[in-house]
């Protein structure tokens, strides 16, 4: 049975991905910062999915003693983790940078940089302990983002630099985990309409009508990607493997076919 560990996964994609790997049969274990909702997420999965297949405590990923203690939860529940996804990651209001405050700079930096390489470290070290299953040693999957790819944009400074950490991380710790049976893996969900990526935006500004359209052109909804990204990861048996939605001609397509058809993913949703 394959035992899965998403960080930051009570709302949004790391929910959607959550369900998926229950849907295919999979042991989960989910974590937020909030104790509260960490209870709840377990109280819902478990009614739907059962509850013997669920665990979860809460962890800031900024705290490597917390990622220690979900490693270890994971453990006790399940007796191994086969695949550990770094989804957890935070973002501020699009603003300028020299405008934010510099407790919100380190908070990000804790969480999407700090946080990922301590994460990385706890599953690296536990899963090089463990006996072979049936996936090998694990998979470690960290999460890309906007800026991974050395894209730039205004207002997103912070997180951008985070996240362009994360292609390089990947690319050194293949080399750096060659010879210990574990696999490091990118997974790359393209633009997906969650808290973080709308809450950007004021809804009533210019600049949200303007990316509103592109929004609709190169964005999914978490029910339309998340499936797809977990039978990529459980598919995959390959190290530096990447799972990637929104491929460049993918991009393309989009666009050729917004020219025909005209898509509307805020329709319902009051914004």
């Amino acid at each position: 049975m394959i035992t899965v560990v998403v960080t930051g996964s009570t709302r949004g994609i790391g929910r959607g991905l959550a369900e998926n790997f229950l849907t295919r049969g999979c042991n989960v274990v989910v974590s937020a910062r909030n104790q509260q909702q960490v209870e709840e997420a377990i109280a819902q999965l478990g009614a739907e999915f059962g509850a013997e297949k669920v665990a979860g405590i809460a962890c800031d990923v900024a705290s490597y003693e917390d990622l220690q203690g979900l490693w270890d939860c994971a453990e006790t529940a399940f007796g191994r983790v086969d695949h550990w996804v770094n989804n957890a990651g935070r973002t501020l209001d699009r603003s300028p940078f020299w405008e934010a405050e510099n407790a919100e700079i380190e908070s990000i930096v804790a969480t999407n940089l700090t946080g990922l390489l301590f994460a990385n470290k706890v599953a690296m070290r536990g899963m090089i302990k463990q006996s072979d299953g049936p996936q090998g040693k694990g998979q470690i999957w960290n999460m890309e983002g906007f800026g991974s790819t050395g894209m730039t944009q205004a207002g997103l400074v912070i997180y951008g630099s985070t996240k362009r950490a994360v292609n390089y991380l990947n690319k050194a710790l293949v080399k750096d985990a060659k010879d210990t049976g574990v696999k490091i893996c990118t997974v790359s969900p393209g633009m997906v309409l969650t808290d973080l990526l709308i809450g950007e935006y004021d809804t009533n500004s210019e600049d949200w009508r303007k990316v509103r359209k592109t929004f609709n052109i190169l964005a999914d909804k978490v029910e339309t990607v998340t499936p797809w990204l977990v039978d990529g990861i459980l598919a995959n048996n390959k190290d530096g493997g990447k799972v990637e939605w929104l491929t460049t001609p993918k991009v393309i397509g989009r666009f050729l076919k917004n020219l025909v058809v005209k898509r509307d993913l805020f329709a319902g949703m009051g914004i």
